[in-house]
């Protein structure tokens, strides 16, 4: 997918750190901006591509992208009673905005941007408080360190992407399982692709169409033949720092149209990685303190400036730690299609080095 122009609202307000006059393509999950300006353009006289129509799209798009960050003030959690999760809940929060960004395709499209103006969109807010931080939020802090007991989560431990996603499919199972006389049909499910062996350095994922479609048919109990699903694919790709080779390949993901970023960042601390240009990757950090906020899932006037960021930063993308995890969303099998096709050509680019397989490819 492929955006030009867009409006500047969104520019009042918003800062960036250090990004450079760039003419490369931006990819932000799937769509890309073209930032280098061409001769009819209004602003063509300016040589800073971030005063181009290209980036102020971009910025519509990034800052419409759900942060969850750091909260304080939440009912205690555990034994020790924490109240924060403050210097220990970066993971938990990166893999909640990958998810968050998931349902609000599922919901709303991914050409969805936040409105400036009251009342908001009521699939919007209900998708916060899907995350909200109470056991009465489905995917809360709460639920997700109980649902990752299993997996070494706890209140005050740091975890990394591999046991993150397995907990993901651990509690969307248990949240399905206790569901009962209701339309499954609209539900997304959450699938690990894993190596030959489970854990977390189990080998390349294999995309096993099979067995896929057969998790999808269970999750729907036999409703529909095919389940909106969310793919999360932990990888380690190399040991202190990703090995170069597969730079590119990572970089590509991106392009694909199911993209949903990874969880990444540096060693032990977890960004949510959303962009790639040339060699910078964008992200939303999750390490700003906030206080707690409690949305209802009907309250349409409510502030949600917090959950949104007007600060677009980046690292170096070889830089990322070597332990993540991508994700994808297909929310049909048409899209499943075309995502084992892209996997296929990245596959056939790779010379030996994919970070990915799928079970039609040779």
């Amino acid at each position: 997918m492929f955006m030009n122009g867009g409006s500047m609202r969104r520019m009042l307000g918003f800062s960036r750190t250090g990004i450079t006059g760039s003419n490369s393509d931006i990819w932000l999950l799937g769509v890309c901006y073209r930032v280098a300006q061409d001769e009819d353009d209004a602003n063509a006289s300016c040589s800073d591509p971030t005063q181009s129509e290209g980036f102020a799209a971009f910025v519509d798009d990034f800052t419409s992208r759900i942060l969850i960050t750091y909260r304080k003030g939440f009912l205690p959690i555990g034994d020790l009673k924490y109240t924060s999760d403050v210097s220990w809940g970066c993971m938990i929060r990166s893999s909640q905005m990958l998810v968050a960004q998931a349902f609000l395709i599922h919901k709303l499209g991914r050409s969805w941007r936040k409105s400036l103006h009251k009342p908001l969109d009521q699939s919007y807010i209900a998708i916060l408080h899907l995350f909200g931080d109470s056991e009465d939020s489905p995917y809360s802090i709460h639920n997700l360190l109980q649902a990752g007991k299993a997996y070494g989560l706890a209140p005050g431990s740091w975890v990394g992407p591999y046991a993150m996603c397995r907990t993901w499919e651990s509690l969307v199972r248990g949240k399905r399982d206790g569901t009962e006389n209701e339309d499954l049909s609209n539900m997304m499910a959450i699938h690990v692709v894993s190596g030959d062996e489970d854990g977390e350095r189990g080998g390349a994922p294999v995309i096993c169409i099979e067995d896929i479609s057969r998790h999808l048919f269970e999750v729907s109990r036999g409703q529909v033949d095919w389940t909106p699903i969310l793919l999360l694919i932990p990888l380690v790709l190399g040991l202190d720092k990703i090995n170069p080779s597969y730079l590119p390949l990572l970089s590509a993901t991106f392009t694909f149209p199911q993209s949903l970023g990874l969880l990444g960042g540096r060693p032990g601390a977890s960004t949510y990685i959303v962009g790639v240009q040339d060699e910078k990757a964008f992200y939303l950090d999750p390490h700003e303190v906030q206080q707690v906020i409690n949305i209802k899932p009907d309250n349409v006037d409510v502030d949600t400036s917090s959950y949104h960021c007007n600060v677009v930063r980046h690292m170096p993308l070889d830089s990322v730690d070597s332990s993540l995890a991508i994700g994808f969303y297909c929310r049909d099998k048409n899209d499943f299609d075309d995502f084992c096709l892209h996997t296929s050509d990245l596959i056939s680019q790779s010379n030996g080095c994919s970070t990915i397989y799928n079970n039609q490819d040779p």
